[in-house]
């Protein structure tokens, strides 16, 4: 006799939107594994067996919106850079729960325990990618790799868009058009004018 498993009502993406949800409206230590369960109206033994652990919800979720941002912007960086600069606050607008939690939180804020290794691992690629991309743009456009060049770089492509619109998310408002003025401004005189 076949015995077929139950259907699966909620998605591990559901948990993780929903677990987003109130680490953006209430921070990170509101969120437990009886609470998200709770608020879905799913049983507790859903999320865990999704998650093991609320550190290893909260990292993947991390992961989840890290991933979906570096995706854009690295592929914005190998086009313009100009354009990889803007990416922040584009992106910002569309995605406001991720950008809240990006720009607002560090990593070492959700999680209190060790990454488990394969997310771990997943977080080294990203960063590395990320390095890559900023130090192949930095040679490319200054002629050479240097610390001034690099900084410059991640100056005007990273810092400079992070710094333009955190107040706004602080203030759970989407940057206004002046911020996409005022980033392509500081670009081109941190870029000398590369459009």
């Amino acid at each position: 006799m076949f015995v077929m498993g139950r259907k699966a009502h909620f998605k591990r993406d559901e948990f993780m939107d929903a677990a987003l949800r109130v680490v953006v409206e209430r921070g990170p230590g509101a969120l437990t594994i009886a609470a998200l369960a709770s608020g879905m109206k799913a049983p507790i033994g859903s999320v865990y067996h999704r998650f093991p652990s609320r550190d290893v919800l909260l990292a993947e979720m991390w992961i989840r919106v890290v991933e979906s941002f570096q995706q854009g912007f690295l592929a914005a960086l190998a086009c313009n850079g100009l354009l990889a600069s803007l990416y922040t606050v584009n992106w910002v607008r569309e995605h406001p729960n991720e950008g809240r939690l990006l720009l607002l939180y560090r990593r070492e804020d959700l999680l209190s325990g060790d990454w488990p290794d394969h997310l771990r691992d997943q977080i080294v690629r990203l960063s590395q990618e990320l390095d890559s991309g900023i130090r192949s743009f930095a040679e490319k456009r200054f002629g050479s790799l240097t610390k001034e060049t690099l900084r410059r770089a991640t100056f005007a492509l990273v810092d400079v868009p992070l710094a333009a619109v955190r107040p706004h998310l602080q203030e759970g408002q989407p940057p206004p058009g002046i911020v996409d003025e005022l980033i392509r401004e500081t670009y081109l005189a941190i870029i000398r004018g590369d459009k």
